[in-house]
């Protein structure tokens, strides 16, 4: 098996590492932030409250050696508190453009549904872009630029569901349940203690990251993993129990994971494991359950109608 170089292996190893000193029992969830941060994407943390989300986002910011801003959304926001908007300089006499905390690297868009649609709205073309217009001024955003957003829940008090043209904004979603009973008994361990995320080492630089974007930019991607991925939209677009199949947005992202994930794992070729693997946290945040099947008895569960879908599409050999 042709190797690619083994930067992107070293630095999951240390960033993970440096995670596991305050985050205990997401190494999954902290791998997929990693292949999100190395496809240039935009990844959505959701799950009850009390899950780490916060926590992990937090401690993964740390690691790089990123500009990082942090952003508690509440229902009171406006859509200038997030990208920015002109003030008035009464020592210059003219409108001056402020900018927001969208202008970082990293940002934490934290509870981001506890806002209005119209300020999550706000971040569409941040997100897309890269650039942020006001007023008809239209400045970059620095490059890398990612957001990573915690939600909770709909069944939640006092949250707003996430427009479907948001959501398809994110490339990855990354779902935080309950840890099992080992797992919380080390949680609490952990905590009998004050955590310390000063103790979070930054292990990154920008320059390394510059390097696993070429790395991730050489891997190989065959007609056949093409024409299977293409297979599988299509698939998501006629099934009976789909409303809303998966848009070529989602699986352009899909295929620039795969890549990611075959650069982590040491090889300069996508395989059809790396589209299976992936396949659940990119596309089900994008699908749309047909509410008339759910009368007939279809599965109210996009997650297995996708493995039902992963399961009837052969991929190449």
């Amino acid at each position: 098996m042709e190797k690619v170089p083994g930067l992107s292996e070293d630095l999951k190893e240390k960033v993970l590492g440096e995670i596991r000193k305050v985050v205990i029992g997401r190494e999954r969830e902290a791998t997929l932030l990693l292949i999100c941060l190395f496809a240039k994407g935009h990844v959505l943390l959701e799950g009850v409250p009390g899950t780490s989300k916060t926590l992990l986002a937090n401690a993964f910011s740390k690691c790089l050696g990123l500009q990082f801003k942090r952003v508690q959304f509440t229902p009171d926001m406006l859509p200038l508190d997030i990208v920015g908007g002109f003030i008035f300089n009464m020592k210059e006499r003219e409108f001056e453009f402020k900018r927001g905390p969208t202008f970082t690297n990293i940002l934490l868009a934290d509870e981001i549904n506890r806002t209005s649609p119209k300020v999550q709205s706000a971040l569409l073309e941040s997100m897309q872009e890269l650039q942020v217009t006001v007023e008809g001024h239209t400045e970059k955003l620095p490059s890398p630029f990612m957001v990573i957003a915690t939600q909770n829940p709909l069944e939640f008090e006092g949250v707003y569901p996430l427009p479907e043209g948001q959501l398809d904004r994110f490339m990855v979603r990354i779902q935080f349940d309950y840890p099992d009973v080992e797992v919380e008994s080390k949680i609490l361990k952990r905590n009998l203690t004050e955590i310390d995320l000063g103790g979070v080492r930054e292990v990154m630089t920008p320059e390394e990251l510059g390097e696993v974007y070429k790395e991730v930019a050489s891997v190989k991607v065959s007609d056949e993993i093409l024409d299977y991925l293409a297979k599988i939209a299509q698939e998501t677009r006629t099934d009976g129990g789909i409303s809303l199949g998966a848009s070529p947005r989602a699986m352009v992202q899909l295929v620039h994971c795969a890549r990611a994930h075959a650069v982590l794992v040491g090889r300069n070729f996508v395989t059809p494991d790396d589209i299976k693997h992936l396949a659940q946290s990119v596309l089900t945040h994008r699908l749309r359950v047909e509410r008339s099947a759910l009368l007939k008895g279809g599965s109210p569960n996009p997650q297995a109608i996708l493995t039902s879908i992963l399961d009837r599409v052969k991929p190449p050999r």
